[in-house]
């Protein structure tokens, strides 16, 4: 005795998409590329460097700018001296060279110029140009035969090579003449 079954085309279909639905619906595992998250940047990014001058002679200066490693950055502060600025002419030796205001008249004038350069290890190493002048009343001077009355300017210059990491901490240097230059740097 022989018994057969007979199935029809449906039921096989049938039959085996409710087999293999489990299979299709879930998707394969793969393995992905792990994410490294890192609170790093590039040694080569931006950094923001706040620079603060303190100083009796030259005045109270502060700014922050954002420079990559390897640039360089001009800071340039202009401030009305203790007294008022010093009346002087274009007939001054070294007039030209006088930071001046708008009337003609000497001011206290600071600059630095900046540029550091990141190291693997996240430390900076820095060069630091501080050039200021300021007027400390007048003198008197002989130019063309004529006696002038000319601001007796004062000027200051010193070049500084320092470290300092850029984790946020403050690195404060003392120039020659006592002013403070104090320099920050962060990611």
């Amino acid at each position: 005795m022989s018994s057969s079954f007979k199935l029809s085309a449906v039921s096989v279909v049938a039959s085996l998409a409710c087999a293999l639905a489990p299979v299709m619906l879930v998707p394969a595992a793969h393995a992905a590329t792990p994410i490294t998250v890192t609170s790093q940047s590039a040694l080569d990014g931006p950094i923001r460097y706040t620079v603060r001058v303190t100083s009796k002679q030259f005045g109270n200066s502060q700014e922050t700018r954002t420079i990559r490693s390897g640039e360089t950055d001009d800071f340039t502060w202009k401030t009305v001296p203790p007294g008022g600025p010093v009346a002087g002419t274009d007939a001054c030796p070294n007039y030209a060279s006088l930071p001046v205001d708008t009337n003609g008249a000497m001011i206290r004038q600071t600059q630095i110029r900046f540029a550091p350069v990141v190291s693997s290890d996240g430390t900076a190493s820095v060069q630091m140009n501080f050039q200021a002048q300021t007027p400390r009343g007048v003198k008197t001077v002989t130019s063309g035969g004529k006696t002038l009355k000319c601001p007796n300017d004062v000027r200051m210059s010193q070049i500084l090579r320092f470290t300092m990491p850029v984790n946020g901490s403050t690195k404060t240097l003392t120039l020659s003449d006592g002013t403070e230059v104090a320099v920050s740097a962060k990611r």
